[in-house]
């Protein structure tokens, strides 16, 4: 099997976004290490003429994980640390859940921590200018995890703050210079950094774009600091040369780079597919290296198919616009024998569906001709049937390894092996959540809430150390509330949940799950 390119089917492929007047995406290609496609589509800021190019600095987002990960296993190499070393061993002010935590199951995700990144965002707010040192300060505090460790596979941004201190610490440096001179300045990648803020300015960097709602586009950005989990900038063409790097690594041991390809294996026997900040997957029948990185205005897609010698990395500064789904139909234009697609047929069912052992909420939702899915007031996603009958996530989101199936009048869902059955939701658009208002505590995570009607419309307030947002409530029915933020960031949606005891609700959202609030009570 070998790549070919065809540079007008290419060109076709971005021809959506290939305009002068709105942000785009800049992408390289190459086959057996040598780059044979190099383009910018859009402009690299809307406030000035500044078309993007391959050699301009771009956010990619949680790419930057293996990056971190090769990090720590250098100084694993020398001795000074250990992959199976506790992160209290380094962090020792952690509090005691989070501090027997292996290093390797918070690189792989199966750590079971509390994602303090996600947490923050759902809390604080996303605009909240948190540091490192107050986000690693938070796991001092927290004293309840999401599962136990080893048990089931979770993205957890946190787990790389944890990871990134540890380096720290560690190296006696930051992991800016130890990346800087460890990896990035012997292979020749002087355009790659860590950009840990997005109010700093950066020579040759593209500005991210978020989309609103109502399609303008607007400066809007995290917040906080990103460091080991997702603050890298690159250009396309230091990316090429990485991912020709990988195929002969002379920075990292072999045994290193053998590891962070290796998935994760739960104790029920299921392979997650993620190795150490890589994701082992396959694309119509070939396998591949990769891993995306998602920032709030923009996103990145780097992606190997070894069989075929074809590297591909693409940086996209605008929301609206996916990098994975473009690198997949490069693949798909540039390798001849994938598999093909079934797209089979099946009946499309709107209802909404929750979990009496955890309080998940699915809903399913009939759009035209299309299935989608949403967890816990989530993005609606797309899905297929596969030949069971079984619902699954799109193509970009295979390696998360979720499946939903109706089973009578309930729904079996399927996490990364462990497998749930949810009951039907009888819907109440109506409900009203007067008997329900007042003020609400988490202490596990040091947050507050309050629900109350501002001017007849049931409202949240999150409130945790270090910031609040607001939600406006909408009633599934009585017992369960979507939440959606006031400000611009819709993705950051999540659901309430009321035990049958009135006095408790559990809070998801994104990488948050299941936060139980307890009411406060009147003094008498």
């Amino acid at each position: 099997m070998v790549a070919k390119l065809d540079e007008a089917e290419i060109d076709a492929i971005f021809a959506g976004i290939d305009q002068c007047h709105l942000p785009g995406a800049a992408v390289a290609i190459a086959i057996g290490g040598v780059p044979v496609y190099r383009k910018g589509f859009g402009l690299a800021t809307m406030e000035l003429p500044v078309l993007l190019g391959p050699a301009m600095r771009m956010r990619i987002g949680s790419t930057t994980k293996h990056f971190t990960a090769l990090a720590f296993l250098l100084l694993c190499e020398e001795g000074r640390a250990g992959l199976d070393d506790p992160i209290g061993r380094y962090l020792p002010e952690l509090h005691a859940v989070s501090r027997n935590v292996t290093i390797r199951q918070l690189m792989g995700h199966t750590g079971g921590l509390r994602d303090v990144m996600a947490l923050s965002m759902t809390i604080n707010g996303p605009r909240a200018p948190l540091t490192d040192t107050q986000l690693v300060a938070w796991y001092e505090t927290i004293d309840d995890v999401e599962f136990e460790p080893g048990t089931s596979w979770r993205y957890n941004n946190g787990g790389y703050v944890l990871l990134t201190a540890a380096i720290e610490r560690i190296a006696g440096e930051s992991l800016d210079a130890l990346l800087r001179k460890r990896i990035f300045e012997p292979l020749g990648m002087y355009d790659t950094l860590l950009r840990r803020w997005d109010t700093d300015f950066v020579p040759n960097s593209a500005t991210l774009h978020f989309r609103s709602p109502d399609g303008r586009f607007s400066r809007d950005a995290m917040g906080m600091e990103v460091s080991g989990a997702g603050g890298l900038v690159s250009t396309m063409d230091d990316m090429l040369r990485w991912l020709r790097h990988m195929d002969a690594p002379v920075v990292g041991s072999a045994d290193s780079w053998r590891l962070m390809r290796n998935p994760h294996r739960l104790g029920n026997g299921t392979s997650t597919g993620y190795g150490l900040g890589l994701i082992m997957g396959d694309y119509r029948g070939v396998a591949t290296v990769s891993h995306g990185g998602g920032v709030v205005a923009g996103n990145s897609q780097m992606i190997k198919v070894p069989a075929a010698g074809l590297d591909i990395s693409i940086a996209v500064n605008r929301a609206d616009v996916s990098g994975a789904d473009l690198a997949n139909r490069i693949i798909d234009a540039c390798v001849d024998g994938l598999a093909p697609r079934h797209d089979l047929p099946f009946d499309k069912h709107s209802a909404v569906f929750v979990s009496q052992r955890d309080g998940r909420v699915v809903e399913l939702a009939a759009h035209g001709d299309m299935q989608l899915l949403a967890i816990d007031n989530g993005p609606p996603l797309p899905v297929t049937a596969d030949e069971a009958g079984a619902l699954r996530l799109p193509e970009i989101m295979s390696f998360i390894l979720q499946s939903a199936a109706l089973d009578g009048d309930g729904l079996r869902f399927t996490d990364f092996g462990d497998e749930d059955r949810l009951d039907p939701v009888d819907a109440d658009a109506g409900a009203e959540i007067d008997d329900r208002l007042g003020d609400y505590v988490a202490p596990a995570v040091d947050a507050r809430a309050r629900i109350a009607l501002v001017d007849g419309e049931a409202r949240l307030r999150m409130t945790g150390p270090l910031g609040a947002t607001d939600y406006v409530l909408q009633p599934i029915n009585a017992a369960i509330w979507k939440a959606v933020p006031t400000g611009p960031f819709a993705m950051f949606s999540g659901v309430l949940v009321f035990m049958r005891d009135e006095d408790v609700f559990t809070f998801a959202c994104g990488g948050t799950r299941r936060v139980r609030f307890t009411k406060l009570k009147c003094a008498a």
